[in-house]
């Protein structure tokens, strides 16, 4: 091993260093993201600390946190000394983030704008590389009351039933629908047949006097909104 560049475990590192000891000592922001990175992979290997295998996942994501959250079991097993299990620990730490955060916007979720549709159901889609379809159920104050996912599909598109969507609206006793759905090309522009079933949901609605109110179409940060082009 070589002197310039010797490997120390962990447990051999100061006790304020060790990421563990440090969020108790320090709090949890005092730490790096390789540092919380560390603590769900919990232990390195031979030739690494955890800290190192931290920093060596976000190099695969190049840094960004977004893009750390797009990334799979599969991805994060690319980094040597990380196995399925520890993959699967950091995936699911990542989900519950992206969980909490749209619990903080439902929290106060009333519908003012596309754009608040936009981000509640952003850190659902964003990230995902399947289409999924998804609708925001509101109450005669446009208030959130249910979220649901209708289906998903594979890269290219998924498959949205207006019996189901509007099954479990009426079971939610909702007013009002904002339809949702991805487009992992990053490509936010509707396809035609998009454009199809927003009409066919629009007019179904109006005989069942629950009002569709938008479709959201979520392309990585983009969005586009059917009604802000008046599509509606």
């Amino acid at each position: 091993m070589s002197d310039e560049n010797p490997y120390v475990s962990i447990k051999n590192w100061a006790e304020d260093d060790r990421p563990r000891e440090k969020l108790l000592l320090k709090g949890k922001h005092a730490l790096s993201n390789a540092e919380l990175l560390a603590i769900l992979i919990s232990t390195g290997t031979k030739e690494a600390s955890a800290v190192e295998l931290g920093k060596r996942i976000l190099k695969l994501a190049s840094d960004n946190l977004n893009e750390l959250g797009r990334l799979g079991v599969k991805d994060l097993t690319k980094v040597k000394g990380i196995g399925k299990a520890k993959a699967i620990t950091i995936a699911a730490a990542l989900e519950l983030g992206a969980r909490r955060r749209v619990e903080e916007v439902m929290e106060k979720a009333i519908i003012r704008s596309s754009r608040n549709a936009f981000d509640i159901m952003h850190p659902l889609l964003a990230d995902l590389k399947k289409e999924e379809f998804w609708i925001l159920l509101l109450n005669r104050a446009n208030k959130v009351i249910h979220k649901f996912r209708v289906s998903e599909g594979g890269v290219a598109g998924t498959v949205a039933d207006p019996k189901i969507i509007f099954k479990t609206a009426l079971d939610h006793l909702a007013s009002g629908v904002i339809l949702c759905h991805n487009h992992p090309s990053g490509n936010n522009k509707p396809s035609q047949s998009d454009i199809d079933l927003t009409k066919k949901m629009k007019e179904a609605g109006k005989l069942l006097e629950i009002s569709v109110l938008d479709h959201i179409i979520i392309a990585e940060n983009n969005y586009y909104s059917f009604a802000d082009e008046g599509i509606m």
